[in-house]
């Protein structure tokens, strides 16, 4: 992998690397832009296959924080950190304490959260050493579990997809199947339930599967069936890379809104299913209500604050769907494209400042 290469092609700005030999830290912290502010993005812990794929997925991951912080309007940049290591065997309380000490060490360039095989916990001894960890308990003012959270903004998400496909938000009597149950999904089960909408569950958990169906008088399906079910609105909440060439001609959805990650395989399926008509909500943009989150304790946190912020995930799809529209373009590139547009336009003001700067200091300098 030439390193160098590909920071200068996709313009990152660091990666540190961070080694402890006694507790057995490989860490790899990876920031994309700090054009907005601080780069914000979780730890995660991962029993990588090589040094190169643990790289690969830390720029991965902060580059999408990066689009993630930008489309919903936190004043943050993107980063990512990654652990080499099991998460069920590997960690130790050193182990955490030195990685905070890597990260007191940025001064503020980044600032980590729980993510993929990192807990609450392990969040608090990164504390005992750094005041740019998020996520941390709530007995130190923390936001605590952010799942109803992220399932709050998925459900806001969704009404306003619903609203351009259906033309009402409310979801009332729809049909909406959901791929994955898990503690994000069942709170999104909750608030569609209480809405009066029809849900199809799939999960490999079966016990996930039956407290859905116990809970929501929700019907439940095998995962493979999922795809194929007659219903208006389709929720990955699972894996990523479910819509794809083998799932796309299954669908009968007229809206895609989940709260997984990646759930375009590749680019190209997005632009297949806005051919077919299908709306829908892009992935980063939908699930933003746990970064959202916390991202408010650095100012305090409030919980009232925060959940008006995770509210607005619906004005932030309305918006991405009218400059779909306007441009004729998916709206997954309009994401990307509101998301780019509104860093280049900081980064256009701050070179301006800084110029103007410069001029001024050079005419005080010639008299």
């Amino acid at each position: 992998m030439e390193i160098f290469k590909y920071l200068e092609n996709y313009d990152y700005e660091q990666v540190v690397f961070c080694q402890d030999k006694q507790s057995g830290l490989k860490a790899i912290i990876a920031i994309h832009d700090t054009t907005l502010g601080p780069a914000l993005g979780g730890t995660r812990m991962w029993t990588y296959a090589s040094e190169e794929a643990a790289i690969e997925d830390a720029l991965r991951l902060a580059k999408g924080m990066t689009y993630k912080n930008a489309a919903a309007g936190l004043n943050l940049g993107g980063g990512k950190t990654v652990i080499i290591g099991d998460p069920r065997k590997d960690k130790n309380e050193e182990m955490f304490r030195a990685f905070g000490r890597y990260i007191q060490g940025l001064n503020g360039r980044y600032i980590t959260a729980e993510d993929v095989g990192t807990t609450v916990a392990d969040m608090d001894l990164i504390h005992e050493e750094t005041d740019y960890v998020t996520g941390i308990s709530p007995a130190f003012g923390s936001s605590g579990n952010p799942s109803p959270v992220t399932a709050y903004g998925v459900y806001r998400g969704m009404k306003a997809a619903a609203k351009e496909a259906f033309g009402t938000d409310s979801l009332e009597g729809k049909t909406i199947a959901i791929q994955g149950v898990g503690n994000v999904a069942y709170t999104l089960c909750q608030y569609l339930h209480e809405e009066g909408a029809q849900l199809i569950v799939t999960d490999i958990n079966k016990e996930a599967v039956n407290r859905a169906v116990e809970d929501f008088d929700a019907k439940a399906v095998d995962p493979n069936e999922i795809y194929g079910v007659e219903c208006d609105i389709y929720a990955p909440c699972a894996l990523g890379a479910t819509i794809n060439d083998e799932t796309i001609p299954q669908l009968k959805a007229k809206v895609i809104a989940g709260s997984a990650n990646n759930q375009l395989k590749d680019t190209r399926h997005g632009d297949i299913i806005h051919e077919m008509g299908i709306v829908y909500a892009p992935d980063y943009v939908i699930n933003a209500g746990g970064v959202i989150n916390v991202a408010d304790e650095l100012y305090g946190y409030n919980r009232e604050r925060a959940m008006k912020k995770v509210e607005m995930i619906y004005n932030t799809i309305e918006k991405i769907i009218e400059i779909s529209k306007r441009d004729s373009i998916p709206t997954y590139v309009a994401a990307d494209r509101m998301a780019e547009e509104r860093i280049e336009r900081v980064r256009n003001s701050r070179s301006q400042f800084l110029q103007n700067g410069h001029h001024i200091l050079s005419r005080r300098r010639s008299r």
